[in-house]
């Protein structure tokens, strides 16, 4: 097995091209830095260095073999760096933009308990349908639904497998009857919001070939994913949402799902991150915490096919 520490000296004796000055950094005889890299040579099966008296240098084994060897010791510290910093407590200001359903049915009492778990931490929440700019707007991170294709963010997946569902009341269904095809939506009172600034009114179901696009309308409309979610509660009308905003009234019975057989629009709900290097720990904690919450969430999502 090889060592960590005959690894360290190997990389360090390349880099100083001398046994004697690795050997100084740390405080060992030349001869147990020799006597290190034979072993690792030996648990190798190759020849790292060429040795003279005047002179040391590396062998074409030794130099395929250093980048591979700086990977694994640089990645050992990065981990080594994270774990002590998850550690230590959190502090400073974290800013999070969610979508206005999830964010106060779900995470807004989560949340809390984040808090209450990293005292140091102070959040800041916004909560709201517009899609926010992780480089203009004042947030670290952002959290969204559907496919990102702007390759400039960074995108940690929660949920990917979510899905859109179409769903109404027991009473609603009641009154005016259950639609048996998407073609029987346009007879039917259909809820309604703006989504990037225009009611979203062509509901998109299934994909590939067998995608379809079904115009809808309904006499109310909102700005505000919430609302249409409490329309549809209260019986006036049928919405079409996240499984993730809905899956607790489906389970209770208070929503009923329509039309399960066929595939809702995918709706992956990620963690949006403008930068790699702003994967702070409390980011990090953010997001496995979600993922831990919202998850569950899924297990009765219908399936896509």
């Amino acid at each position: 097995m090889i060592r960590l520490d005959d690894l360290n000296l190997f990389v360090r004796a390349a880099a100083l091209g001398s046994f004697s000055h690795a050997a100084r950094e740390v405080d060992l005889l030349p001869g147990q830095v020799s006597a290190a890299i034979k072993r690792l040579e030996a648990e190798l099966g190759i020849r790292l260095f060429a040795r003279s008296t005047r002179s040391l240098r590396l062998t074409a084994e030794g130099e395929q073999y250093l980048p591979f060897a700086k990977g694994a010791l640089d990645m050992l510290q990065e981990g080594t760096e994270r774990v002590r910093a998850e550690d230590a407590a959190l502090q400073g200001t974290l800013q999070i933009a969610a979508p206005s359903d999830i964010g106060r049915n779900t995470i807004l009492p989560w949340l809390g308990e984040f808090r209450a778990h990293h005292p140091g931490l102070t959040l800041r929440l916004y909560l709201s349908d517009n899609v926010t700019d992780v480089f203009r707007d004042p947030v670290d991170v952002a959290l969204r639904y559907g496919r990102i294709g702007d390759a400039s963010f960074i995108a940690l997946p929660i949920v990917p497998e979510n899905r859109r569902v179409l769903v109404a009341s027991p009473g609603y269904l009641q009154r005016r009857g259950r639609p048996r095809s998407l073609d029987d939506l346009a007879r039917h009172d259909c809820l309604l919001y703006t989504m990037h600034g225009r009611p979203y009114d062509k509901w998109r179901f299934g994909d590939g070939d067998g995608r379809r696009v079904i115009a809808v309308s309904g006499p109310l409309l909102t700005d505000d994913g919430e609302a249409v979610h409490r329309w549809a509660a209260a019986g006036q009308g049928i919405a079409y949402k996240s499984w993730l905003d809905v899956a607790a009234d489906i389970r209770a019975g208070r929503l009923e799902v329509l039309l399960p057989e066929i595939p809702g629009e995918a709706a992956p709900f990620n963690l949006i991150c403008p930068h790699r290097k702003q994967f702070s720990p409390a980011v990090r904690l953010l997001h496995a915490g979600l993922r831990d919450v919202c998850g569950p969430l899924a297990v009765d999502l219908p399936a896509a096919a």
